[in-house]
């Protein structure tokens, strides 16, 4: 597939494994440079090895986004690398299931603020690109309720939704589209999926699947 984004450089929060893993591998088969960034510092090298191994550009670094002034230092150092910032993802997520306070301020901090930082911090670089674009991965739990025990999660999605569209009308006078992708249940080797697969095959096989995020 060709997108046109051969020479676009690239940034995703959570981009070691997961959804954030296959768009970094997405956009480095587009001919993108990429800057990645996740908490589990040998899986960012990991990664960051296999992007690199057919000569693109990919750099990482090891951190929790809902630390700010290290994403903010990340997305400034990232943008000086790649020389210049086009596109942000903004992919990495606390998965909180729970409804009690302190689950709302986990959720809020990663899945919210850090998108709010990063999309702040990279603005200059968007805004000078001439193609800037952002993107959000928020969740179906956004509009759909999945249960009382994942109300953190699911407020946090929703808020995503009504920032990237708020971003969207706001930044495309600038040159920068915004826009949010909404993902229903994901599988992958290692994620919440598959320790709901082997540790509680019921909930797993339930159709509603009420019982974890379902993003």
């Amino acid at each position: 597939m060709k997108l046109g984004l051969k020479g676009r450089k690239a940034l995703i929060t959570g981009g070691s494994r997961g959804i954030g893993r296959a768009i970094a591998e997405a956009l480095v088969a587009e001919g993108c440079a990429v800057a990645i960034c996740a908490r589990n510092a040998a899986q960012v090298d990991g990664t960051v090895r296999d992007l690199s191994a057919g000569g693109a550009l990919a750099i990482g670094h090891a951190f929790d986004v809902s630390d700010s002034p290290a994403l903010k230092n990340w997305v400034m150092e990232a943008g000086t690398t790649l020389g210049g910032i086009d596109i942000l993802i903004a992919n990495a997520s606390a998965l909180v299931s729970g409804n009690k306070p302190d689950d709302f301020r986990r959720a809020l901090d990663v899945d919210l603020l850090h998108t709010v930082t990063a999309v702040e911090t990279a603005r200059p670089h968007l805004e000078r690109s001439g193609a800037g674009a952002i993107v959000a991965i928020a969740s179906i739990s956004g509009v759909e309720d999945y249960g009382y025990e994942e109300v953190a999660y699911g407020t946090m999605k929703a808020a995503l939704l009504y920032y990237m569209k708020t971003l969207a009308d706001h930044l495309a006078p600038k040159g920068v589209r915004a826009n949010v992708v909404s993902p229903g249940t994901t599988y992958f080797d290692g994620g919440v999926w598959q320790q709901t697969e082997r540790e509680r095959p019921e909930d797993f096989h339930e159709p509603h699947g009420s019982h974890g995020p379902p993003g």
